[in-house]
């Protein structure tokens, strides 16, 4: 039990962390090739500690963005109104989203700014990252005894991680930058 409530702890801080941290996946390849956790337990935990950190990610961003100036607060209403508009593509954006890989610090933190509502945005997630965290802990798991498993280890520091981590920063900050309402209206 000790172990699930490190799993839940070790992720929650990771999804937490606004930029560089690893991602989660990549943690529960680690721990899956690691340890004896069962993989069923092991999914959900981490699923529902992403989930938690990513929303409250989001609305400590949210407590930011009444910091910002005038113009970065009106064009990220335009970009929330525009996704509210929209249901239909907002769903299925938002469904790609949830079953990618791709960091989402960055998209929780535009979430977060943009006021955008985060419940359903964060239910996605979670479904999303369920099913993904599946098919990595389940490969894992059948990989625990070969050399391919150093291979996994080896890439959390991965130079192209980081890169991937800095453009995702440039790409919020460009998010903040644009005129949503314009472009969109």
């Amino acid at each position: 039990m000790t172990d699930y409530l490190l799993l839940f702890v070790l992720v929650l801080g990771v999804n937490l962390m606004p930029a560089f941290g690893p991602p989660t996946w990549a943690v529960l390849v680690l721990v899956t090739l690691d340890s004896e956790l069962a993989a069923a337990p092991s999914i959900v935990i981490a699923a529902v500690a992403a989930a938690l950190g990513r929303l409250l990610l989001a609305l400590g961003f949210r407590l930011l963005g009444g910091r910002l100036p005038a113009r970065y607060r009106r064009n990220l209403g335009g970009a929330r109104a525009a996704l509210e508009k929209n249901r239909r593509r907002a769903i299925l954006a938002l469904g790609l989203f949830a079953l990618s890989p791709v960091p989402s610090a960055q998209l929780f933190e535009a979430a977060g700014l943009a006021g955008v509502r985060l419940l359903g945005f964060t239910a996605a997630f979670f479904l999303g990252r369920t099913v993904s965290y599946s098919i990595y802990v389940f490969t894992a798991a059948g990989m625990r005894e070969t050399r391919l498993g150093d291979a996994f280890r080896d890439a959390v520091t991965s130079p192209l991680g980081i890169a991937i981590q800095l453009a995702m920063i440039a790409a919020l900050v460009a998010f903040a930058r644009i005129d949503w309402a314009k472009r969109l209206g």
